[in-house]
């Protein structure tokens, strides 16, 4: 959804005043007419609105209850006292996420059957943000325009703010108007002393089940009440600094409100803090700084008591003013150090409060990524590895591992070439583990066994409800793999909608879950492979070239076994020992026949086929040393010089060209495999006995083989 421009009115001191005056609005006016209207009258200059409303929970019906409403739209259903259900609704939505919700075109962005009765009434864009009071929705205050796109997420946070203030007034407003109604029945002043013990006894009571916020604007209200005088505060010395404090509450205060910070340097504040008695006069001016005094306040007389914790240290000070020199100030002392002692236990209790929830919210961010990498890892556990180590000492297997080494300790994108099977996860592998991410996850995509409907899901994530079958919310591999390695196996068979999304989190390391709009920042390493010649494809248009650019930064090449054929006495010897634990078979030589078939053989199906060919020789074993069948390893009709050919250069891609030579004698020993595999699985290429698992590849792989050397499956049951 596109975001609509604030009105050039609505500057950010434009708003800030109208917050103050909405807070003027909850402390001033303690009917609920009153109030909302204030508050109505004061967004209305800010952010324009056709219909402006406060539902509230109804914990009995477990429904939102429309609480008040302004509107100049006509309409036959949304009146005071509507009930709208949580499920189902916009309104719901906000309450239990307890977050905002902006739409900036109703007539497309329609998700609630709510919705579309706003829609008949004219609304065309809204914007609903939750009351939450102490981490407990309460209620939504919504705004809504018969203009689309009158809305964007900073009239969305503005509200939030005012949102905040509201609730504190929704929630006390009964209490305010028993204190005014109590308040008026003191009519004379032979009474005035019971009555404020009266009223000092109920404050404590009254207080002993409020917490937070509550408390404090509960406290210093009764305060200012019981006292005669116009203003009453609160504030709380911040932790780490020095001499420096907030309001926690103000009564009163024109333009002075809850979370205002100053220095109490040269105010009478900075006294008090010091253990003085804080009784003074209209000669000192000075109560905040910023050019903010008694004077402007109206205020000739300020007393203050210190706020200290139940277990000894200075937390904060309580302060009375007056526009006139107090009467009795023994008496007011009296009782200030009363709530001062119960204002001490409540902030040292909050304190606690807040650091164990800092220390909650940690724990559960830790053990839900635990959880998640903890389910990631069984996954990998259970996944069989071809081998455990890069095995060889050939020339072109040390000149990779050279470069292995060598980008390692970089954070660089790698993008491994290789054949089907020769062992491009293990480089992957053997990268991450020398990184300095080491210690995070190595997760591993296989981007051709991923359905295309669900690799977006499986890369990014989606949320609930994101698409059918969505019941819950899920982690994708990129938020596993944050601060770790992600590796991108089979890179080229990525669709080419998720290859955008890609491109975007390799230059941007940020991407959304699917059906999500929050946008999540990692800090990934990419590690992809392909066996395809990736500027081939890009050519043919079936991958992008800026994505090609962004993953061939650093290219390895990793050669196929018929050009390490002296590696493969050292493999096949480390497989023969692997499987001859795993059966329990007395087969610990390769005699010397079987080795010189095993090295003269081209191995199109590179180290894998090595490794199934010797586990099928170790099941079919009859004696110590290890032989093979002829129609185990059928010898090739030309393998001549295939296996002596050693790459020149060990970044060469597979698109350069080859000696013609050896060209046709790997096409013609492809070709005698892939026939001999189709006529053993009477043509079928996919399944449990279809060709592609007999050739250890991916039957899309197997059928472009087909095509591409001719031929023809006439004869054969299609697959």
């Amino acid at each position: 959804m596109d975001s609509q421009q604030p009105p050039a009115a609505n500057t950010p001191p434009e708003r800030d005043r109208t917050l103050l005056e909405i807070n003027n609005a909850v402390i001033s006016n303690l009917t609920r007419e009153g109030l909302f209207h204030a508050i109505a009258g004061a967004l209305r200059r800010v952010i324009p609105f056709d219909r402006t409303a406060i539902f509230l929970h109804d914990p009995d019906k477990d429904v939102l209850r429309l609480f008040i409403l302004e509107s100049s739209l006509p309409t036959s259903y949304f009146t005071v006292g509507m009930e709208m259900p949580q499920e189902e609704s916009h309104v719901g939505w906000a309450f239990q996420q307890q977050r905002y919700r902006v739409c900036r075109d109703l007539s497309t962005e329609r998700r609630y059957p709510m919705e579309e009765r706003a829609f008949q009434d004219g609304v065309r864009s809204y914007v609903i943000v939750p009351l939450v009071a102490r981490g407990r929705s309460v209620g939504v205050l919504a705004v809504a325009s018969t203009t689309p796109g009158q809305y964007s997420d900073a009239d969305a946070v503005f509200l939030q703010e005012a949102a905040n203030q509201i609730v504190l007034a929704v929630e006390n407003m009964k209490a305010y108007e028993a204190i005014t109604t109590l308040n008026s029945e003191v009519k004379a002043e032979a009474a005035r002393r019971r009555e404020v013990e009266e009223t000092l006894r109920a404050i404590v009571e009254g207080t002993a089940s409020t917490t937070g916020s509550d408390f404090f604007y509960s406290l210093v209200q009764h305060l200012a009440s019981a006292l005669r005088v116009r203003y009453a505060f609160v504030a709380e010395c911040l932790e780490g600094t020095d001499g420096r404090v907030r309001t926690r509450a103000f009564w009163k205060g024109e333009g002075i409100g809850e979370n205002f910070e100053y220095d109490v340097a040269g105010t009478p504040c900075r006294r008090v803090l010091k253990g003085e008695i804080g009784h003074y006069g209209k000669e000192v001016q000075r109560l905040f700084p910023d050019d903010r005094d008694l004077v402007e306040l109206g205020a000739e007389s300020y007393l203050g008591v210190p706020v200290l914790d139940p277990s000894g240290p200075l937390v904060g000070h309580l302060a009375i003013l007056d526009h006139e020199p107090m009467v009795d100030p023994s008496r007011a002392l009296a009782i200030l150090r009363v709530f001062a002692a119960r204002a001490g236990a409540e902030l040292a209790r909050l304190r606690a409060d807040e650091r164990l929830r800092a220390a909650l919210a940690e724990v559960e961010v830790l053990r839900n990524r635990l959880q998640a990498e903890n389910v990631y890892l069984q996954d990998e556990i259970h996944t069989e590895h071809n081998f455990a180590e890069m095995v060889g000492s050939s020339p072109a297997l040390l000149g990779v591992l050279r470069k292995t080494e060598q980008v390692a300790s970089t954070d660089s994108t790698v993008l491994v070439y290789g054949e089907t099977g020769t062992g491009k996860e293990l480089i992957a592998r053997a990268i991450h583990k020398r990184s300095l991410r080491r210690e995070r996850p190595l997760v591993k995509v296989n981007s051709s066994a991923i359905s295309a409907g669900l690799v977006e899901s499986e890369l990014f994530g989606h949320v609930k409800g994101a698409f059918t079958g969505a019941i819950e919310k899920h982690i994708g591999r990129f938020a596993l793999a944050d601060h770790g390695t992600i590796f991108l196996d089979e890179v080229s068979e990525l669709p080419l909608e998720t290859q955008v999304k890609l491109l975007r989190v390799l230059q941007e390391q940020e991407f959304e879950p699917v059906g999500s709009n929050q946008t999540v920042h990692v800090d990934v390493r990419v590690i992809a492979a392909t066996n395809r010649d990736l500027e081939e494809a890009v050519r043919a248009g079936q991958f992008r070239a800026d994505l090609f650019y962004r993953l061939n930064v650093f290219p390895l090449w990793v050669p196929p076994l018929r050009e390490r054929a002296s590696d493969i006495p050292q493999l096949a010897t480390f497989f023969l020992a692997r499987f001859a634990k795993k059966f329990g078979r007395q087969v610990d030589t390769i005699s010397r026949e079987t080795m010189d078939r095993l090295v003269a053989y081209p191995w199109p199906g590179n180290i894998r086929e090595l490794q199934n060919v010797i586990e099928r020789a170790v099941v079919l074993s009859r004696g110590h040393p290890l032989e093979l069948d002829q129609d185990l390893l059928p010898a090739p009709d030309r393998v001549g010089s295939a296996q002596s050919v050693e790459r020149q250069g060990p970044e060469r891609l597979p698109d350069k060209p080859v000696p013609s030579g050896l060209a046709a004698t790997l096409e013609e020993t492809e070709r005698a495999h892939i026939v001999a595999a189709l006529e053993k699985a009477a043509g079928v290429i996919e399944g449990p006995r279809g060709a592609a698992k007999i050739l250890e590849l991916h039957p899309n792989t197997l059928r472009s083989r087909i095509e591409r050397l001719g031929i023809r499956r006439s004869g054969h049951r299609p697959s």
